[in-house]
């Protein structure tokens, strides 16, 4: 018997080593697209897009001026919506601040945890002015005054809201963790789930590859939700029908298009049906006509990137705050602009 021990051959070595990383980059892969709310979610870090090309517009698009800006005394605005008289109101770091329609401050209430988004119950709502804000796994009520009414219960540990809408006497929650919008009863109570995947119902269901889920209703009583990870509005019935001809958008990083992973990130709808679209990565706020149809833009790339900023998206990007918008009752946009802390505020030219 030889003394020798057996030494494995060098193509046998190269053999392993490529089968070694072609598992490390399936795992990367596999993990690098694992929808929002899943362990291991977002993006890697080094996964990265270039798309200055696209971050002119054309002029005969740019049909909306800024007419106020707001600053807000916060250091990471979150979220932002309109209230009662076209009172604005925003949410970030601990706190909610409102502004009434000229941009004076208003108000101010500390609270003991990060608000992720805010309503407040304007004409027609049970509790016309009271606050709901929505934390990452619960909701709170504010009454007028600034003292709190009610905290609901934990919705659990996978959920993380991010977007809330009343209607009526219910209340709308959009959540990232677990991809469906709760409707619930004033008391709490979850009434029912929209936007769950149905194969029955013709409903594919939300794909979120980070944390932003948004939802808006227009004054024909239609909810429009994002669905960022197919890059479309979906419209449904307050019971959770899907209407799917009024179903639109699709990827791409053109004007008219979605550009990146999963967007548009935010929408407002406008009191004729339009709606108002905001993305991240290629920062962008646009105006569609309810069929898709792209209509103009509020502010492109070049108005919402501070100055030398690169456009492109990154898991650093993902953590930084993307425009968030909403719409007053005189059809002005308004852009909750966090790199340069204020809520700019755009009329339609004549």
């Amino acid at each position: 018997m030889s003394g020798k021990s057996a030494r494995p051959s060098i193509s046998a070595i190269l053999i392993v080593a490529v089968l070694l990383l072609a598992s490390v980059a399936a795992a990367v892969a596999v993990w690098a697209i694992r929808p929002y709310g899943e362990s291991g979610s977002g993006l890697p870090d080094s996964f990265s897009y270039r798309v200055d090309d696209y971050a002119s517009v054309a002029p005969s698009l740019l049909r909306w001026q800024e007419v106020l800006a707001i600053p807000v005394t916060l250091e990471r605005p979150q979220n932002l919506a309109v209230g009662p008289n076209d009172r604005v109101y925003v949410v970030g770091d601990r706190a909610l601040v409102w502004f009434n329609s000229e941009g004076k401050p208003a108000g101010r209430i500390e609270l003991d945890a990060e608000p992720r988004a805010v309503a407040v119950a304007a004409d027609g709502h049970a509790t016309r002015g009271h606050g709901y804000l929505a934390f990452a796994d619960h909701v709170e009520v504010y009454r007028p005054d600034g003292s709190r009414a009610a905290v609901w219960p934990k919705f659990g540990e996978n959920a993380l809201l991010s977007a809330i809408v009343l209607v009526e006497n219910e209340i709308f929650l959009a959540d990232a963790g677990r991809r469906v919008v709760l409707r619930c009863d004033r008391e709490a109570n979850i009434l029912g789930e929209i936007g769950r995947r149905d194969d029955a119902k013709g409903i594919d269901g939300v794909v979120i590859y980070s944390p932003y889920f948004d939802l808006a209703v227009g004054a024909d009583g239609l909810l429009r939700m994002v669905n960022p990870g197919r890059h479309r509005i979906e419209y449904y019935t307050m019971d959770g029908r899907l209407e799917q001809p009024l179903t639109w958008g699709r990827a791409g990083a053109g004007i008219d298009g979605f550009s990146g992973c999963c967007n548009p990130v935010s929408i407002a709808v406008l009191s004729d049906g339009r709606v108002v679209t905001a993305e991240k990565g290629l920062p962008r706020v646009k105006v569609y006509d309810g069929e898709g149809q792209l209509l103009s833009v509020v502010a492109g790339p070049h108005d919402l990137l501070p100055p030398g900023a690169a456009i492109d998206e990154t898991r650093a990007g993902l953590r930084s705050r993307p425009p968030m918008v909403a719409a007053d009752s005189r059809d002005r946009v308004l852009i909750l602009d966090s790199a340069a802390k204020a809520v700019r505020i755009f009329k339609e030219k004549p």
